[in-house]
């Protein structure tokens, strides 16, 4: 039986289908719509329809999602993706498909894919972030993803950032609170935190290219951003304590903050010295994916066992 992954992203949504060994047979993208739930469910499926009628074969599907299912409804919660909260997506694919599904967050995916044979592997806990559109995390203890009763578990990007200092401004975040560190550490953050100090709106990518050119101002922007990093990252060490942190999402792309964030988290660390490591996740854009395939096998397979 074939292993379908599906990641549903802010601006992209991208499937996979593994075998049994983990081997890549197919890989599609489609830019996911932003009009409307129907569209969004409408556009998995065709991913899902046009990948089983090439492969034809049996498959279990895992699905990631930027927000979790209620345990109390079943129903989307917590979505940045907004048009997904309060709606029955695990039921509409189940009805349209005529077999399970298993949806799971994003950084749930991102973090099993990294735990098993990616930046985390061989580590006893693992942490990983997505710090991309929005900004959540993932906790996996000796290969198994922890999730509690309100399936949340790693959403720390809906946390207040800790110490914090004047220049970091306090933002309206689409979960109805403000001072989330979705809207400081994200990709989008980095673009709303920037606006504020500089006056200046760009993307996140023309201040990260500017910086690495040499320019004063946007090296500066980097600065604060990473320093801010520093002390969310901190808190979670001081909190878990896990044996490596691994980054995904398009702000992981940027080098500096390899170097940069372990050298500044010390100053917030509870300890007299800090050796955990953060990593870049090895497989990129690729892990939720990865991940999600792998948690529909491993469901199904735990259901029938």
């Amino acid at each position: 039986m074939l292993q379908f992954g599906i990641d549903l992203g802010g601006t992209k949504t991208e499937i996979i289908a593994l075998d049994q060994s983990g081997k890549e047979l197919l890989r599609r993208r489609k830019p996911t719509p932003r009009d409307s739930y129907d569209a969004i469910l409408n556009n998995i499926l065709s991913l899902v329809n046009d990948a089983a009628s090439e492969l034809a074969q049996s498959y279990t599907l895992g699905l990631g999602i930027p927000g979790a299912l209620s345990y109390q409804t079943g129903l989307v919660k917590n979505a940045n993706t907004t048009y997904l909260i309060g709606e029955d997506l695990k039921g509409d694919l189940e009805r349209a498909l005529k077999q399970p599904v298993v949806i799971a967050n994003d950084a749930d995916c991102l973090a099993l894919s990294e735990a098993t044979d990616g930046a985390g592997a061989g580590f006893p806990s693992v942490f990983a972030v997505i710090v991309g559109t929005g900004c959540g995390g993932g906790w996996v203890v000796r290969g198994s993803l922890v999730s509690g009763p309100n399936a949340i578990a790693g959403e720390w990007g809906h946390n207040p950032l800790p110490w914090r200092e004047d220049s970091d401004a306090v933002l309206n975040c689409y979960c109805g609170l403000s001072g989330c560190q979705e809207t400081i550490l994200s990709g989008t953050g980095i673009r709303l935190q920037a606006r504020e100090e500089t006056g200046k709106d760009q993307p996140a990518e023309a201040w990260v290219a500017a910086a690495e050119a040499g320019d004063e101002e946007a090296r500066g922007v980097l600065f604060r951003h990473h320093r801010r990093l520093a002390k969310a990252l901190a808190a979670v060490i001081n909190l878990m304590d896990p044996h490596v942190i691994v980054l995904g999402g398009g702000v992981s792309n940027i080098a500096s903050v390899y170097d940069v964030v372990p050298q500044l988290w010390q100053e917030w660390v509870f300890s007299d010295s800090v050796v955990t490591p953060l990593k870049k996740s090895v497989h990129g854009d690729s892990s939720g994916v990865r991940g999600a395939a792998w948690l529909g096998a491993q469901a199904i397979h735990s259901s029938t066992v």
